[in-house]
């Protein structure tokens, strides 16, 4: 296999962290760096198993920093990069809205920026890979499934950021021949994802007995997609989507938020050998969220019928397999909620 070098961003996150892991282990010819900013959401304890592979590489950068991108590309000479660094959680984004605008759509520009002056005329085998989210799209009603050309009409800081920064992807390939694609996807599940979110909150708080919030009366309804399987649908979309071309990756797998959570209760009820129906009684409604879309749900048809990607899982499973993470890692959920996990760095990459 040709040798490349490819940066990830976002890699000690929880999609991210998926990513590298597939990458690195999948591609030995490659050297796969690894550039996260190590913020609350990235935890290098996510790729303990793979930080000693000859074909690995730890940057600790912000995207934000201009000159740092340019330096670290013109260092590397990356031949790929998949941009995943972003700020993600909708209820932050609402109470630190520039967070979201520094990192989501400043720190995509410098990337961009970074990339065009290292390939310049030279772009041949390059690759520009942006990942970004089915929120863009809006809200759906009861009827009908996002499409790759389905309108933008984001509703939160969050997302008007990641549609800020599709937008910058689509221009620098249309004005200046940068070779890119992008893939929206819907929500993700499965291990290492940071305790904010509501599947691994839930498996927390139904462990150690504590209420599980809920917004409104939970008819909000999502669809859920696989950690592993979207890593599958990234490495498929990296080597073999077409330059221009968006990709959306669904589960094909909806399901309301409460309804979820019922099946999440009666899992671990199972699991933690409770009583029938006692989790349920954790549950607990709490105002709903400002701006809160109803529902999302998303057409993956192009994607299927192009690179042959489907999920591997169905939802039942899946959360089975999760929730069996959850439970067997129970260290690695105290440290993210103690704070300890922040020292992993300290130790592993600064006093050695």
């Amino acid at each position: 296999m040709e040798k490349k070098t490819i940066l990830i961003t976002g890699g000690a996150g929880f999609i991210g962290s998926h990513v590298v892991r597939r990458f690195v282990n999948m591609y030995p010819d490659y050297t796969i760096v690894n550039l996260d900013k190590l913020t609350y959401a990235g935890n290098l304890a996510n790729l303990k198993d793979i930080e000693k592979k000859p074909n690995y590489v730890f940057v600790k950068a912000d995207i934000v920093d201009e000159n740092r991108m340019k330096e670290i590309f013109q260092q590397y000479r990356f031949d790929g990069v998949i941009h995943l660094a972003a700020e993600s959680h909708v209820d932050r984004s609402i109470s630190h809205p520039n967070e979201f605008i520094y990192t989501n759509i400043v720190g995509t520009a410098n990337l961009l920026i970074a990339a065009r002056e290292c390939w310049k005329d030279h772009t041949e085998g390059k690759r520009f890979y942006h990942i970004s989210t089915d929120e863009v799209y809006g809200s759906l009603g009861k009827e009908g499934l996002f499409k790759e050309t389905t309108s933008y009409d984001p509703r939160s800081p969050y997302s008007a950021s990641k549609a800020s920064s599709d937008h910058l992807v689509r221009a620098f390939h249309h004005t200046y021949g940068l070779p890119a694609v992008i893939s929206n996807c819907s929500n993700n599940y499965g291990s290492y994802q940071f305790p904010e979110k509501l599947i691994p909150l839930s498996i927390n708080n139904i462990r150690n007995n504590k209420p599980i919030p809920i917004y409104g009366k939970g008819e909000n309804v999502r669809d859920w997609l696989f950690v592993e399987d979207h890593a599958h649908a990234i490495d498929l979309i990296f080597h073999k989507g077409k330059d221009g071309e968006t990709y959306n990756i669904g589960g094909n797998n909806e399901w309301s938020n409460i309804n979820l959570i019922r099946l999440l209760c009666r899992i671990l009820d199972r699991k933690l050998d409770r009583q029938p129906g006692t989790s349920e009684k954790l549950i607990t409604f709490v105002k709903d969220r400002a701006g809160h879309d109803l529902r999302y749900a998303i057409d993956s048809s192009k994607l299927r019928r192009e690179l042959g990607w489907g999920p591997s899982l169905d939802f039942e499973k899946g959360l089975e397999k999760t929730v069996d993470w959850y439970l067997a890692n129970e260290e690695w959920m105290n440290n993210i909620t103690s704070g300890e996990y922040q020292k992993y760095y300290e130790l592993q990459y600064k006093l050695r």
